[in-house]
């Protein structure tokens, strides 16, 4: 797989994870190896990774999970609500909306749960660009790894309306802070495509707006 393909073909998978095949966690360490290259402002290295596979804790995790997609669903925010001006975004979003929901009643299912996190005593005020970029580009890169080897991934943070009870369940200290949810299983079918997007000259702008 060139970088390339890597890079345009690491898609989030909902309903294509195989939830009924374990992944070793050699494999997972793998990844999480590599994620650790990721750079980190100031080098302070202050990420951490819990990764959940004991099946009690996964099924706990997926419940607060699935409450907070639904709610999310009916909130009229969701991914199906938007661009319904646009016959064919709308038809896309419809889908997108139909595999979240699946994976809201699926995510305690996964063989692995991977919970990026970072230390912060407490949330920046005004910009927290700095916090998370020295975070979530490493969430990125173990999802980019975890796709060279055959595995598929999605990001997700809607289990954070819960972060409080989750860090409570999985003993994550006070000083530290959740970024996202990280499904991690096996795929079913052959592979992936690139996925359409906007044009680039509709959202690049040259030396100013």
């Amino acid at each position: 797989m060139t970088p390339d393909e890597l890079l345009t073909t690491t898609r989030s998978v909902r309903k294509r994870l195989d939830l009924t095949r374990p992944v070793p966690m050699e494999l997972v360490r793998e990844c999480l190896e590599i994620a650790l290259q990721a750079p980190s402002g100031g080098n302070a290295q202050g990420w951490h990774w819990v990764v959940v596979t004991d099946p009690e804790r996964r099924k706990a995790i997926g419940d607060y999970y699935g409450r907070a997609t639904r709610a999310y669903l009916a909130s009229g925010s969701s991914a199906g609500a938007l661009f319904q001006d646009d016959p064919d975004r709308a038809a896309v979003q419809r889908r997108v909306s139909d595999s979240a929901a699946y994976l809201g009643e699926h995510m305690g299912e996964a063989p692995v749960l991977v919970i990026p996190c970072i230390e912060a005593a407490r949330l920046p005020e005004g910009n927290q660009a700095g916090l998370w970029g020295s975070l979530l580009p490493a969430a990125w890169s173990y999802m980019l790894a975890a796709r060279a080897r055959g595995l598929g991934t999605a990001w997700t943070s809607l289990h954070l309306v819960y972060e409080t009870e989750i860090a409570e369940l999985l003993g994550i200290p006070s000083g530290v802070r959740q970024g996202a949810l990280i499904p991690t299983a096996y795929y079913t079918g052959e592979t992936f495509k690139p996925a359409h997007r906007q044009p680039l000259d509709d959202v690049l702008h040259l030396d100013g707006w």
